[in-house]
């Protein structure tokens, strides 16, 4: 059973902390280039993606942070995930998110970001939270600004410029530790 401190919810959506119950609606949104071709790694298969949901599941459990699904407050329909999860390549905790296109341009994702943002800082207690971009992802950028993240690098992966957003906690300026200054060539947003 999920934590409910886990939850979250905002003026027009709930988020949970994904499940095996979600396993069809993550595979539906991950499979679906319209909603994951510029996420790290692309769409997925549906066997990795049962394999994301799995340490997506454990990392709740070992640190009260992770990715959730989105629904609709009063619908309870899924519309996406966002959430946070450690960067493979040593940047950070990343915010990450992905919603259904049909979705977009309601301020949803930014409702969904800016939910994840603040629980990180004031429920999970990260100093430090960064997202990346693609620098051709304005939508993302968008939506990375509004939620009160600032650019903090660029780098270069596979030939794509990236771009590297942060937000530091208000109640631990000191924790603005510096960017990131590796290769580029692991995981994340």
């Amino acid at each position: 059973m999920t934590n409910p401190i886990w939850r979250a919810t905002t003026a027009r959506l709930r988020l949970d902390p994904v499940g095996w119950g979600d396993l069809a609606d993550l595979t539906a949104l991950k499979t679906d280039p319209r909603a994951f071709a510029l996420m790290l790694g692309g769409v997925r298969t549906r066997e990795r993606v049962a394999e994301e949901l799995a340490e997506d599941i454990t990392l709740w459990g070992r640190h009260g942070y992770g990715i959730w699904v989105v629904r609709g407050l009063n619908t309870g329909n899924f519309i996406g995930m966002a959430g946070l999860a450690a960067r493979a390549d040593g940047r950070g905790v990343a915010l990450r998110f992905a919603l259904w296109p049909e979705v977009r341009g309601a301020g949803l994702a930014r409702e969904a970001a800016g939910a994840a943002l603040r629980y990180g800082h004031d429920r999970a207690g990260l100093n430090r939270i960064v997202a990346v971009s693609r620098a051709d992802n304005f939508a993302s950028r968008t939506v990375l600004g509004a939620i009160g993240m600032s650019e903090a690098e660029s780098f270069v992966r596979d030939n794509v410029p990236m771009l590297t957003y942060q937000s530091i906690s208000p109640a631990c300026p000191a924790a603005s530790a510096p960017p990131y200054r590796g290769d580029g060539a692991g995981s994340g947003g």
